[in-house]
């Protein structure tokens, strides 16, 4: 067999190119191309770390910001508590004024009520009283025949009403 003779030439010649080429894609890539990925693999790393750092300097700027709206917000509601505590205290002492003037005005109607229909119970027992002294006087005159005297037909009559 002949190529088995040549082999050991081939073999040689072979093994030359093989370590020409992979000695070529080994200075090229390895020491060309290589390197350059490296550099923009590790800038890609910087550039994120970086963006990395400005959104946690962000998300800490973004959480004092809440914290002094959130601050502003329980003081503005606080206040809005008290104003409106202060005009419910207002409302209601106005109200209570109100109220009190009302009642005052209702008590002087009632008192002025009250002593005028005392009035007109002590003339309406002044003239029953009449009445019935003039009913008793011609009473006495018809049935007993006595003429009775106006003063003594009073007497008796308020005698009789107040006991």
């Amino acid at each position: 067999m002949p190529q088995i003779t040549q082999l050991p030439f081939i073999i040689f010649s072979q093994v030359f190119w093989v370590a020409v080429v992979f000695g070529f894609i080994f200075f090229v890539i390895g020491r060309g191309m290589v390197p350059k990925i490296q550099g923009t693999v590790e800038l890609r790393d910087r550039k994120i770390a970086e963006d990395l750092e400005r959104a946690q300097a962000a998300r800490a700027e973004a959480d004092e910001t809440e914290a002094a709206w959130r601050a502003r917000m329980d003081a503005a509601r606080a206040e809005a508590g008290r104003l409106s505590q202060e005009a419910k205290q207002k409302s209601a002492q106005a109200t209570e004024k109100k109220v009190k003037a009302a009642a005052d005005k209702i008590n002087l109607k009632v008192e002025s009520a009250q002593s005028k229909i005392r009035d007109a119970l002590t003339s309406a027992r002044a003239e029953i009283e009449n009445v019935a002294a003039e009913a008793t006087r011609e009473m006495v005159q018809r049935l007993a025949g006595i003429q009775v005297d106006a003063q003594q037909a009073t007497a008796a009559v308020k005698a009789e009403m107040n006991g």
